[in-house]
């Protein structure tokens, strides 16, 4: 998600959980394939000591074979039964009775011994030949525990820097993934800029124009068609407005001031008021108490105006919008054609668009929900389709 940061581009949240998805699924097929190389090297190596140390305890059966019929033919006395810290050895008799041994604690009976890996039992055919008379010779050989921490060692470190070449990997893979996506929206913002720049003369020139002829005396029909034209171009300006803000935002510097949210409210709804009654729309305002904002009264204003659009937008003809506002809250409901359950989700996502019925770019209600978010409040939605739509913003 990094390489689309810098653009300030934001995924929706089905483009997110893709990616998340894609992630999960290299990142675990990456852990099966690093889990199955070191059971397979751990295997091996642990079999190419196996097969080592049974060739040493077999030459050392061998030697031992050797020495106890030197020791049994030896007139001198000079010669001594061999020690070594590698090997443990043990001396039976042809009845399995112990005659000897360089163990601690060792088997009494080789009929009770328990063989094990590191053990080998070598039969002497003549045990009147051998030293003691020795019939059965087990050799175990000593248990090297530093082997082990040195192949733990090994398979940990293949096993990290396989895991590192794989995370490099899958990094760039992302990155080609995105690639496509961070292009495809670069070129889009950009048109938004250029397109915004150039609506800005045009749109307050017709604002300008339309002023000075509401303060004429024109006939209802003049009239109708001057209202008609405020509404576009009110239209346009908040368009305008909000595309300004999408790419201007990280550049605004807010000025917080205490704001009575009461009289914003009035002032707003009387700037969509001809909106409202070309459509026969119906605006009840509950304000039971004056409300007091600390905030940065552009970005405010912003979010109520954004609201109170698509109350209006989304409505129907003959509807109603309720204004509810408490020390807590504030809710603007409309009766509108509603939001189906499965398109809350992306609702505030940037360029989410859910219907057809009117234009828009998507930008207004994450532009919303940026502005609340820098405040630390929070909005929730509540929807039926083809009844209503309510947006309630708490102060948090």
């Amino acid at each position: 998600m990094s390489v689309l940061k810098n653009l300030d581009i934001n995924l929706s949240t089905s483009s997110k959980k893709t990616l998340r998805n894609f992630l999960l699924l290299y990142t675990f097929f990456t852990l099966v394939i690093t889990a199955l190389g070191v059971y397979l090297y751990y295997s091996s190596q642990k079999e190419i000591y196996n097969q080592e140390q049974l060739v040493a305890l077999n030459d050392y059966a061998n030697e031992l074979s050797l020495t106890l019929k030197d020791l049994k033919n030896d007139t001198t006395n000079e010669l001594i039964y061999p020690w070594d810290q590698k090997f443990k050895t043990t001396l039976y008799d042809k009845d399995y009775k112990l005659l000897y041994s360089t163990k601690e604690n060792p088997t009494l009976d080789l009929s009770n011994l328990q063989m094990t890996q590191n053990m080998i039992a070598r039969y002497l055919k003549n045990s009147d030949e051998y030293y003691l008379g020795a019939q059965y010779i087990i050799v175990e050989m000593i248990e090297d525990k530093g082997f082990e921490i040195s192949l733990v060692r090994s398979v940990s470190l293949y096993a990290g820097i396989f895991l590192a070449f794989m995370m490099i990997v899958g990094y760039f893979l992302l990155s080609l993934i995105l690639k496509p996506m961070r292009d495809t929206l670069f070129l889009l913002d950009r048109f938004i800029k250029d397109t915004t720049h150039e609506l800005n003369t045009p749109v307050s020139t017709i604002l300008t124009n339309i002023e000075l002829l509401q303060s004429q005396e024109q006939n209802k029909f003049s009239q109708k068609v001057i209202n008609r034209i405020e509404i576009g171009a009110k239209t346009l300006s908040n368009i305008y407005d909000d595309l300004t803000f999408l790419i201007l935002k990280h550049k605004l510097n807010s000025q917080e001031e205490k704001i009575v949210l009461n009289e914003l409210l009035d002032e707003r709804v009387e700037y969509f008021r001809a909106q409202a009654v070309m459509k026969s729309i119906e605006i009840v305002k509950n304000f039971s108490e004056e409300v007091t904002l600390e905030v940065d009264r552009k970005k405010i204003t912003k979010v109520i105006d954004n609201l109170l659009s698509n109350a209006i937008k989304y409505n129907k003809v003959n509807g109603m919008i309720q204004i509810s506002l408490s020390q807590k809250s504030l809710t603007i409901k409309d009766t509108g054609i509603g939001i189906e359950k499965k398109n809350l989700e992306n609702l505030f996502s940037r360029y989410a668009r859910f219907t057809d019925v009117t234009g828009g770019f998507g930008i207004g209600l994450h532009i919303v929900k940026s502005i609340l978010d820098e405040y630390g409040f929070d909005i929730s939605v509540d929807s039926v389709k083809e009844q209503y739509t309510s947006f309630t913003v708490k102060f948090l």
